[in-house]
């Protein structure tokens, strides 16, 4: 499979010190890719890197195939959308306004803005002037204005750091759909469930350095113990081996009727990081 992004050895110092060591990954074309780890860990760096924003001190980046530039490309920048931090919207506009002037430098039909805040779950705010917004909804604002294009790749920097469960859920479905659509998505988080529902492949880094990369599904069971969890019918819960032992022992809870149900013991994408790094993530 094509893969969007190549990173190789990326380096990043800002004076005596690193923020990123000899950083390798690649994300691969219509994959969400999650880039997981607690603050200060390299993550918003590593995507200002990528998006031109931050220029590396070493290593190599190549994106679409090509070198990236050292400055922005405007042709570049067309085939990508951003969601960070910084993301300044106009105050002083309506989300309409904002959104239009985003579809006039793209070149996209003014119908889109409907769609997109449909999918923001802001349709009923688009008159209302941005400064009036709460901050999660200027969040989910900037959301719509990053993928108002339909971008080939999606940079996405803790995109529902500040929305409560329900928008957040709003939110995902929005982006799986996007990336069914064909939309490769980078998306930065520190919430390890997020990461679980979205993710085709997920990198920890901690202190600058990835230190595993995988399917969520293929870490869980790397990291998994040897060990099955039954509850019992009268609510018991029970450890045992996955070995011929304990086939046997679940084999005569099931002939009796005494088993209720069946539960392997994997980690969740937290308790691997907690295990690699020593560090909660925050």
């Amino acid at each position: 499979m094509e893969n969007i992004i190549e990173v190789n050895h990326l380096m990043k110092s800002f004076g005596n010190k690193t923020a990123l060591k000899n950083v390798s990954f690649e994300v691969k074309k219509g994959e969400t890719f999650g880039f997981l780890g607690p603050s200060g860990s390299g993550k918003t760096t590593t995507i200002k890197i990528l998006t031109s924003q931050l220029l590396h001190t070493s290593g190599e980046v190549n994106m679409f195939g090509k070198p990236l530039a050292k400055k922005k490309n405007p042709s570049m920048m067309q085939r990508i959308g951003i969601l960070t931090d910084n993301s300044g919207l106009y105050d002083r506009l309506s989300v309409y306004d904002n959104l239009l002037l985003y579809c006039n430098l793209y070149g996209v039909k003014e119908q889109r803005i409907s769609e997109v805040l449909e999918q923001v779950n802001l349709a009923s705010e688009q008159k209302t002037l941005v400064k009036e917004l709460s901050k999660g909804m200027k969040q989910r604002v900037t959301l719509a204005r990053a993928i108002i294009h339909k971008p080939e790749l999606l940079f996405l920097d803790e995109p529902t750091s500040a929305l409560d469960p329900v928008n957040s859920k709003h939110i995902h479905e929005g982006l799986r759909q996007l990336n069914k659509e064909g939309t490769t998505i980078f998306l930065t988080t520190h919430d390890m469930d997020e990461a679980e529902q979205l993710c085709d492949r997920v990198a920890f880094l901690d202190n600058g350095e990835i230190q595993a990369l995988d399917t969520p599904q293929n870490l869980r069971l790397h990291y998994a113990d040897s060990t099955i969890t039954v509850l019992l019918k009268d609510r018991r819960t029970m450890s045992i081996d996955k070995n011929e032992i304990g086939a046997e022992q679940i084999y005569q809870w099931m002939k009796k009727g005494e088993l209720l149900s069946i539960h392997s013991n994997e980690p969740t994408l937290g308790d691997i990081f907690v295990k690699l790094t020593g560090r909660v993530l925050l």
